[in-house]
This record gives structure tokens, sequence and C-alpha cells, in this order.
């Protein structure tokens, strides 16, 4: 798998994979300041849910660099700016917003703490969400890689490798703990119009840890499927209602209706901070809706009209219905889905 950090805290900065310019180039980002950051998650710099979560913990340690005094009162209500001005740069990956709720509550438990403890203490939340995901990415793969038979073919989609976590991916952390048990399966990966993340970025991942990868345009798969060659689909989340409903990135739900057709199992691979319990369906989940340049260009190459209307979401959301299971660092939850979320959760004490 992938041992480079697709993003860290390092000497009072955040540094972070430029995923916009892989596969061609490997550059980092060095994020001083919090609009440098929100810049970086919003452009897709930095991406893939629980990532974005772990940059919004440390974007909150940029923007409280700038804080001045030793006014406790004016101290949160600045960390509150920062985190209301974060939350602000993509709508959809929950984990952004969980991640903030987290640092808020660290004010909330130690209100009377002396500013210079309070910059500890966020400090030190910000470093646990980082590494709890690193923890849960490594044991959702172990709980799924037992989905994955031998000599299997699987398809995915987007990117939900190292480069959407910290360390080893929802989706594709699955397939890293299949090889590590040396289990043999080849994966299909969608390209995933219309930035390109599976064919820029999953396939990078995929072939640096030895995989067996073929790339494929997304209009291939229903091809693909009805000529058997596909045993599972595995993909990744980014916000997950209390019925099971998933969002995930755009064309998700196309290849959840053909593997629905086709009889294939269809998996989501998701840590509980993904979750989103407030909500009882994918309905309520908000879509974020993105820039007519990103279908009419790629990398400054026109590819339409430049006058043509684009309707360009960023996600979709597939019903429970068409979901096989959902991998979680605690397991495997199956259907009935409104029943065994929550009593998998409440079972369970979340960081």
């Amino acid at each position: 798998m992938m041992t480079l950090p697709t993003i860290c805290w390092q000497n009072g900065y955040v540094k972070l994979i430029d995923q916009t310019k892989l596969p061609n180039k490997l550059e980092f980002i060095i994020c001083r300041d919090v609009k440098t950051l929100w810049a970086a998650i919003k452009r897709l710099s930095v991406r893939g849910a629980p990532a974005i979560g772990v940059a919004a913990g440390f974007g909150v340690l940029l923007g409280i660099k700038t804080f001045k005094g030793k006014d406790s009162r004016k101290f949160i209500q600045h960390v509150n700016k920062v985190c209301d001005y974060l939350a602000t740069s993509r709508p959809t990956a929950v984990n952004l917003f969980n991640a903030l709720d987290q640092m808020k509550n660290v004010l909330q438990r130690h209100a009377g703490e002396s500013v210079e403890n309070l910059k500890q203490l966020l400090k030190s939340e910000a470093l646990a969400i980082y590494e709890y995901d690193r923890k849960v990415c490594r044991a959702m793969g172990d709980h799924g890689a037992e989905l994955i038979k031998a000599n299997s073919r699987i398809m995915t989609i987007c990117n939900a490798g190292a480069l959407a976590t910290v360390d080893y991916g929802t989706a594709l952390g699955v397939m890293y703990s299949a090889k590590r048990l040396n289990k043999k399966f080849k994966v299909y990966a969608c390209e995933t119009r219309p930035l390109l993340q599976g064919a820029r970025l999953t396939t990078w991942e995929l072939m640096r840890a030895k995989i067996d990868t073929t790339l494929i345009c997304d209009s291939m798969a229903a091809g693909l499927m009805r000529d058997q060659k596909i045993d599972a689909v595995f993909t990744g989340a980014d916000r997950i209602a209390a019925n099971g409903d998933t969002a995930n990135k755009i064309g998700t739900y196309n290849l959840a209706v053909l593997a629905k057709f086709h009889n294939i199992p269809f998996y989501v691979v998701a840590p509980f901070s993904t979750f989103d319990l407030n909500i009882s369906s994918g309905k309520q989940i908000p879509i974020e809706q993105r820039g007519s340049d990103e279908v009419i260009n790629f990398r400054s190459i026109q590819t339409a009209p430049q006058n043509v209307k684009v309707f360009n979401p960023a996600f979709d959301v597939t019903e429970a219905k068409l979901i096989s299971a959902i991998v979680t660092e605690q397991g495997i939850i199956r259907p009935p889905f409104v029943k065994n979320i929550k009593a998998t959760i409440k079972s369970v004490k979340i960081k």
C-alpha cells in the first residue's frame, strides 16, 4: 500500500499531497494558514471524507495561530468563527462537520481553562482525530477482507484509498488487507468523470501496491457486469443516513443499480465518523454542486462548447435497498440497516 502520508501536522503547519497534480507529479502543499487549507479542500487538493475531517481539525490549529491575548471567552469566539469558516469549504462529507464539532466540544468541556491550555487541548484533539482515522482504516480493511473471495474480480469508483484518508483507505483498504492475506484478486477501476479520481488516483495507488488493476471508462461498467466479469463492487462514502442511504461520488448510484440487476454484491466501506444519524434518509443529504468548468475543460483542455449548459453534482445517493452490507471499524453491518446501524453504533463509544 501507499506509505506516503496524505496529510500530516508537521512543525506547526499542515503538509498534504496535492491530489490535483497526480498522477503526473507528486507534489506537496504546505498550509501555514487556515485560508490556504480551506482552498485546498475546496479545489480537491485534499479530498475523501476521512481526510477532509482530519484537515478540518488541523485547520482549526492553523486558525488559532493568529489569536493574540489571554481572554478565554474571546478565544472561544475566535475558534467558533474558524470552525464556521472551514464548514463552508464543502457541504456533503459529514466528517468535516463531525471533526469541527469535536473541536468545539473541547472548548465546551474546558471553558474555564486558560488560552494556552485550550490551544494544547485543541492540538491533542486534532491529533487524536488523525490517529483515530489511521486505526479505523486498518480495522475496516481487516473486516472487509473476508468479503473478497479467491480470484475475485472487484469493481470500484472514485478513490477510497490512502489518498482519501490518512493511512490505509476505506474501500481500497479492504483490498490492501486482502493482499496482505495473500488473496488473489483483480480490480477494475472506473475512471470517475469529470475529475477522473479513479483514473488518476486509484490506479496510481493500486499499482504502487502491486495490485492487479484495470482501468475502465465509467460507461463500460454495465457490459463488464453483464459478461460475468465482476464478483463484487466496493465503494467508499461521504455521508451515510440513519437508514443506510449513502452519498458517494457521482456515478456510485449507477454502479449500485447495475450491481442489483446483475446480482452482484454492492459493499460500502466507511467509518462511524461518516454516519449521520441526525438524518433519516438520503433525501436529506446536501449534494454539492460544482462549477461547469470541471465538465467543459480538463487541465486546460476544452472538451465541450464553452457556452453549453452543465449539470455537475459532485455526489449522488445510493438507496439502502441497493446495498448488500456496510463495512465499519466494528465489523460488517447487514440489512435491516435502520435497526442494525443503530444497534451497532449504540454499542460503541465513538471518538
